[in-house]
Formats: structure tokens, C-alpha cells, sequence
């Protein structure tokens, strides 16, 4: 009996190593100094001195029950990046730059193969960070997992100079909120999503012309990372006032997130397109619309707070980034809270 004959085996740990090397050096930052499989990694923090106070930011999260589409596809090149995203968002509603990441790969066998395209995904959520992914680990759970199986996880760690970090303190009415498109469902809401949809080969092959995709690569399109936009919102001239990543919970939970007390966010639906997939999901599914955007983004993964003044350099600085930008809604007087409604 040896360790491979109980369910875990060590070489397949070595050639995972030795495949996802070339993805790990592509988001390499000048601070890195350990290189991949030391028993940790480590980040100069010489580069940023000059901040006044510079302050460390976390982030973890996962991909919720999105991993289980990833099963079914058998694709698993894209659900890294949703890892990422989920982590440096909420970095950068902060105002934080993103540094370094680390993830960790749960499985029931170690197919190297398929690790190394997970981790393929988690570099490019990090190239579009720009982050460095200096560590990580992958685990083989054998009887705890079924063989085809994983999950993923990851942490992300950035700084911001203290009189930077975006607190929504200064959030007064007449605010305007500007939303940032996302790429659809990002990773929030799936176990819904797999009520809605039968989890079948032929559901998620089928194509629909409302979509112009099948339903499959509709639901497994990254999530967006905002990191670069919300950059250049703030390397334009503008102080972001307030910033929501819409993520479980949907407009509800996370708009108030980033109000005082006594503010109240009024979001106009119709100021935007609801992206199809959402309009299909609450059709198929017979969801009600409180609980759409109770539950998922709904076309804006990102909403910003700015004075009234800054708009139109935003609205600028996040199409020059990228992005697409709306003139979502205002702050109010009033209980903290969302109203969602037509303009």
C-alpha cells in the first residue's frame, strides 16, 4: 500500500506544477521575490513608500456553485478569472490596487492537465488585475470529493494610502450613480440559475438566437474585474465617493454597503438594457423582479458614487478603460436603502 494507492498521487502534483508555470510567469510583478513552489511567497513593499500611510486591503472569495457548470462544459479555462474577479473587485471598491494572489484547488483526483487550465484562468484574472499570483495549492481529497471534481478558491491582498480608501462617508444627496456594465451572470446566483435550467448536455448546447450564444457559454462568461477602470476613474481627477461590486445579494444587499446613514440610492432600471440572459432566467424560471435584483447583477457589476460635477470625466476615464459606462441613479435624502425604478 503507498499514498497513490489511497487516492493522492504526488507526481501528479509535480507535472501540475511543472504545466502551470508558463500562466504563473505571465503575471509577474517587479516586487515578487520567490519564485513558484517555495513554502510561501514573497512582496516587496519598497515601491510603495512614498504613500503617506500605505494600508494592506484583502480580499477572499470563491466561485459559488458556478464551478458545477464548469463540470458540465468540461471547460475550465475561464472559471480562474471569475476567482480572481470576486477577490479584486471588492479590493478596488476600496481604492485599492490589487498586489498578489493565491489560490486553492480543492479536487477529488489531481488531473494535471485540468489543473493547469484552471490555473490558466487565474493567471489572466490576474494579468487583467494586475496582479501578481505568487502561490497557491492544490489538494486532492479523496473520498471527500468525487474524482472529476473541484473547487476554487482564492485571496488576494492590495494596498491603498489610508486617505485614499473609499469609505461612502462623504456621500451627500445629488450624488449621481454611475454603473458599470458587467458580462452577465458573473459568479452569483448559480444555484438558482440550476433550478431555472435544466443541467443537461442538451440545454446548455442549445442555441439561442436571443443570446447569440448557446446557454452554456452565456452562464460561463467570466466575471468582469473592474481594477483598471476604476484606475483611471481615479487617476482622471475624480474622487469616487462610494463603490458597490454587485455580488450575492444583488442591488439590495450591496448598494447600501457604501451609503451613510441617512442616504438613500435611487437606481433607474430603465437607463440601461438588462442583458438577455436575465431577461431569460427570470422568463424560464417565472422569477419575480424583486428577485432578480435581489439576487444578480443585472447588467451593472459595478456602481459608483461621484459628485455631479465629475460625470462626465467618469463616464470618460471608464470608457477609455474599456468599460461601459451608464448614468444609473441619484443619492437621496432619506433611510438607507435602494428604490429601484423607472426614471
Amino acid at each position: 500500500m503507498d499514498y497513490k494507492n489511497s487516492g493522492v498521487d504526488i507526481e501528479a502534483g509535480y507535472r501540475s506544477v511543472e504545466l502551470m508555470k508558463k500562466y504563473v510567469q505571465g503575471t509577474m510583478r517587479p516586487e515578487v521575490l520567490s519564485g513558484l513552489g517555495g513554502f510561501s511567497g514573497a512582496f516587496s513593499m519598497k515601491a510603495f513608500r512614498e504613500m503617506e500611510n500605505p494600508t494592506l486591503v484583502s480580499g477572499t472569495d470563491g466561485c459559488g456553485t458556478k464551478v458545477k457548470l464548469a463540470f458540465l462544459m468540461d471547460k475550465h479555462d475561464t472559471i480562474g478569472i471569475d476567482c480572481v474577479a470576486m477577490c479584486v473587485n471588492d479590493i478596488a471598491c476600496a481604492g485599492g490596487e490589487p498586489l498578489f494572489f493565491l489560490d486553492y484547488i480543492a479536487c477529488g483526483k489531481n488531473y494535471p492537465e485540468k489543473i493547469a487550465s484552471i490555473v490558466s484562468g487565474v493567471a489572466e484574472g490576474c494579468k487583467q488585475a494586475g496582479a501578481a499570483l505568487i502561490g497557491g495549492e492544490t489538494a486532492e481529497h479523496p473520498g471527500l470529493m468525487p474524482e472529476d471534481e473541484y473547487d476554487l478558491a482564492g485571496f488576494a491582498v492590495g494596498i491603498v494610502d489610508e486617505k485614499d480608501i473609499i469609505t461612502g462617508a462623504d456621500i451627500k444627496a445629488g450624488d449621481v450613480l454611475i454603473g458599470m456594465a458587467s458580462s452577465g451572470v458573473h459568479s452569483n446566483g448559480f444555484s438558482l440559475v440550476r433550478k431555472i435550467f435544466r443541467m443537461d448536455a442538451e440545454t446548455l448546447h442549445t442555441y439561442h438566437e436571443e443570446l447569440g450564444t448557446t446557454l452554456g457559454e452565456a452562464l460561463l462568461v467570466p466575471t468582469k474585474i473592474y481594477v483598471k477602470a476604476l484606475r483611471a476613474v481615479k487617476e482622471a481627477g475624480v474622487c469616487i465617493k462610494g463603490c458597490s461590486h454587485i455580488t450575492g445579494g444583488g442591488f439590495y444587499e450591496n448598494i447600501p454597503r457604501m451609503l451613510p446613514e441617512g442616504k438613500h440610492a435611487v437606481i433607474w432600471k430603465n437607463s440601461y438594457e438588462v442583458p438577455a440572459i436575465f431577461r431569460m432566467m427570470a422568463r424560464e424560471g417565472q422569477v419575480e423582479e424583486q428577485m432578480m435584483y435581489n439576487t444578480y447583477n443585472m447588467g451593472l457589476g459595478m456602481v459608483l458614487a461621484v459628485d455631479a460635477a465629475d460625470v462626465e470625466k467618469t463616464m470618460e476615464a471608464i470608457r477609455a478603460a474599456g468599460e461601459t459606462p451608464y448614468v444609473a441613479g441619484e443619492v437621496a435624502d432619506g433611510e438607507k436603502g435602494v428604490t429601484i425604478c423607472e426614471k
